[in-house]
């Protein structure tokens, strides 16, 4: 988002109809693409159906929404993410788990098992 507001000139609203929006989050990379530095996350996260992620320099955390459960990756020594360090590193794994749930906050994420489900059509 802060790279397409960047390029398009635009400056993000602080509010809609009254009502305050969330500040985006990030940094554009208009900088990188003139050759220049650009400013670097301390962590980057998601979340998509349920599934959720951060990662911090050489460490991806990772939980699938089925499992429930957290996977930890040091991604320097295991590019292919084959080997789970959560339960040998649970220092680290809570410090990242801590910063997941502070951004999960700060975005408004809803937990997934908490949206409203569609309402299907009855079988006839």
């Amino acid at each position: 988002m802060a790279t397409c507001l960047d390029v398009a000139g635009a400056h993000y609203p602080e509010s809609h109809r009254g009502k305050a929006i969330t500040p985006t989050d990030g940094f554009s990379l208009v900088p990188t693409f003139r050759g220049q530095p650009r400013k670097l996350h301390d962590a980057i996260f998601w979340e998509h159906e349920g599934n959720k992620a951060v990662r911090q320099g050489k460490w991806k955390l990772v939980s699938r929404f089925e499992k429930k459960t957290w996977e930890l990756y040091d991604l320097e020594a295991d590019r292919t993410e084959m080997t789970d360090l959560a339960e040998s590193q649970p220092a680290k794994v809570t410090e990242l788990i801590r910063l997941y749930d502070a951004w999960a906050e700060r975005c408004g994420v809803v937990p997934f098992e908490k949206l409203p489900r569609p309402v299907t059509a009855a079988k006839q």
